[in-house]
């Protein structure tokens, strides 16, 4: 596995931790279907939560959070719905949303985390 996936799937579990810390129950991990992968979907009272977690050794890319432009934010919509059709006992008489999670620093697990709220 490539380092690059190594810190993503360090940085996703930091952010699944991040979630269950704040109240939310972690519902699915990486979620596949033809049109793609969700990393989270979470759920906290009436909120059903898909979030998206971006992992970087730094900024000087950008912040994580820009990688999710207004194309992306579509796509995990979409993703979002399908989630909710194929798990319709989790998602009935929810709210859905689509949060953020970035991280960023040399190490997933002590790297600054930032958490936007409803991005969608």
């Amino acid at each position: 596995m490539a380092d690059k996936d190594v810190r993503g799937r360090a940085g996703e579990e930091r952010a699944a931790s991040h979630l269950r810390d704040l109240g939310y129950t972690v519902l699915d991990r990486n979620w596949r279907c033809a049109a793609g992968e969700l990393d989270i979907v979470a759920a906290r009272g009436a909120d059903l939560v898909v979030v998206e977690v971006k992992t970087r050794r730094s900024a000087a890319y950008g912040h994580p959070f820009e990688a999710v432009d207004r194309r992306k934010r579509d796509r995990l919509w979409r993703l979002s719905c399908a989630w909710a059709a194929a798990h319709p006992d989790a998602s009935r008489h929810r709210r859905l949303r689509i949060d953020v999670v970035g991280i960023t620093g040399d190490d997933p697990a002590t790297a600054v985390l930032e958490h936007l709220e409803g991005l969608a």
